[in-house]
């Protein structure tokens, strides 16, 4: 399959059927992702996570649990991080944006660069989630998003500061394996601040 383009007919989809063959269970689905737009026949039931990971060759967000639990998964879609396990590729009417995507042609994202000056990974397996979800994490403090320890009479919709227990508790979603957490709180103190 072309992943750039356009399907062609009786194109085979993820479940061996061609285009056509089974019109209720498989359609044509656009994805824009890290800014290109992909055209895909894909079955109704495929992932986002597995279709970036089969059918993009992107493979940056990784199958932990494959149930929502672990956030090696996670991408942005309008922004917002998910679990790209849990979502339907066929939801996705938003733009995406994958690991691959964060850096720009000036170089790595700030918090690419702090994981690394911060040695905030082991063995690397989590670490495209737990990047995509802490740029997701500064947008939300940034609007005053309160997490479940944000003081009650913390400031009301301005930008929060960002302490260790804020970070840990707004990444306690993603999970590592190695225990690199107290340098991941490093890194995304580092950019946040």
């Amino acid at each position: 399959m072309d992943h750039a383009g356009s399907t062609s007919e009786n194109q085979p989809s993820p479940d061996g059927a061609t285009e056509g063959e089974h019109p209720g269970h498989a359609s044509t689905v656009s994805l824009r992702v890290n800014g290109t737009t992909y055209e895909l026949w894909l079955d109704h039931r495929t992932t986002l996570l597995d279709t970036l990971r089969e059918h993009l060759d992107l493979t940056g967000a990784k199958k932990g649990c494959d149930h929502g639990q672990c956030g090696a998964c996670t991408v942005l879609v309008g922004g917002r991080r998910v679990d790209s396990c849990l979502v339907l590729a066929v939801t996705c009417d938003e733009p995406v944006t994958t690991i691959e995507g964060l850096a720009g042609p000036e170089g790595l994202h700030p918090l690419q660069d702090a994981f690394v000056a911060h040695d905030a990974l082991q063995c690397g397996y989590c670490t495209p989630g737990q990047i995509c979800s802490a740029v997701a994490m500064l947008d939300e403090a940034a609007a005053g998003h309160p997490s479940h320890v944000t003081a009650p009479d913390g400031p009301g919709g301005g930008p929060l500061v960002l302490t260790p227990e804020e970070i840990r508790e707004r990444m306690s979603g993603n999970l590592c394996r190695c225990g690199a957490y107290a340098h991941i709180v490093d890194a995304v103190r580092e950019v946040a601040s």
